[in-house]
């Protein structure tokens, strides 16, 4: 397990990538355009009604108050990856889970993860360049072949990633699936020690698909439905896993997964018990993160911050002008 020192008054500094933000907010828009109030990734979600309960074993890493003794509220999203809020859930292959923990102070932390273990993108730049080369195939400037050389000349980072899509099943239900949070964090302890991290989300009742067959015959929102029936009956439970990285385990590149021999630690249980309205203004931004805690140098962590801030503030902007 790899350690390090840092000063106990450690701040959270994240990256500016606001050069670029904008423009690759603008490009999601032009995958399926503007939908007003709504996400532009994981446009399409449901909100819950939630409450974390640690188990304790994360304090000799981190000082984390969520991680500690004392239960504490969430709310969790679940939502599937396409732009487009009318999409079915079946014809959005990659589903979502964002949690924002309310800390005892008051203030938010938060863990976004999805059914995926690894991004597609290594760089904000490559990230930007696919989304492109997709609305460019949209418009019939770029013909099949050449959007296939497009995508292979990020070949070496998206593999894993394009390989993941291709062997998703579709998820019986939100609550049946398993999500990985992709990017890498450092735990700090109350030394000040340092230890790479990682984290997933393991559902209690274990993971479970339905056919392709099945799946299309399913209503269009049935993911939500499934959900909704659920909770009428029992709470949906989730555990979470830390996994402790080791030298040579890159903290810099979402596209590569850490070997599967990583030490795990289950850190507490998730019971979400309501499905609610999803509160105004609600920003899962995961480099939103608190003290026990720092952000990894994983340049597409980072460039998130200031992405989610310029479709929330789109958002915001659409809402006063309705």
């Amino acid at each position: 397990m790899t350690t390090s020192k840092t000063d106990h008054s450690h701040k959270n500094h994240i990256a500016d990538y606001s050069h670029i933000a904008s423009q690759t907010v603008n490009a999601i828009e032009n995958i399926s355009g503007v939908h007003c109030g709504y996400r532009r990734a994981h446009a399409k979600g449901i909100c819950c009604q939630a409450v974390f309960r640690p188990s304790g074993l994360a304090a000799p890493f981190t000082t984390a108050p969520h991680l500690q003794e004392q239960e504490v509220s969430a709310v969790v999203r679940f939502s599937g990856s396409s732009t487009n809020p009318a999409v079915s859930d079946f014809m959005s292959p990659a589903k979502g889970i964002a949690v924002q923990f309310k800390l005892p102070d008051g203030s938010i932390t938060n863990l976004v993860g999805a059914t995926i273990p690894v991004f597609f993108a290594r760089t904000p730049e490559s990230f930007l360049d696919m989304i492109q080369a997709v609305h460019r195939a949209q418009e019939g400037t770029l013909g099949p072949i050449d959007l296939i050389q497009e995508i292979t000349s990020h070949f070496s980072e998206s593999k894993e990633s394009l390989l993941a899509v291709k062997k998703l099943m579709p998820p019986t239900s939100y609550a049946e699936c398993h999500y990985y949070c992709i990017h890498a964090y450092f735990f700090i302890d109350h030394k000040g020690n340092k230890y790479p991290v990682k984290f997933e989300w393991i559902p209690a009742h274990g993971v479970h698909t339905l056919s392709i067959i099945d799946a299309a015959q399913q209503p269009k929102d049935y993911l939500e439905e499934k959900l909704s029936q659920r909770l009428k009956v029992e709470p949906v439970v989730f555990h979470l896993h830390a996994i402790l990285g080791e030298t040579g385990d890159p903290t810099d590149d979402p596209t590569t997964a850490w070997p599967e021999d990583r030490r795990r630690i289950d850190l507490g249980q998730l019971y979400i018990s309501d499905i609610i309205k999803e509160p105004v203004d609600l920003l899962m931004d995961p480099a939103i993160i608190s003290e026990g805690m720092a952000l990894s140098d994983d340049p597409i962590l980072n460039f998130r911050h200031d992405t989610y801030a310029v479709s929330h503030e789109r958002r915001r902007q659409e809402r006063r002008s309705e």
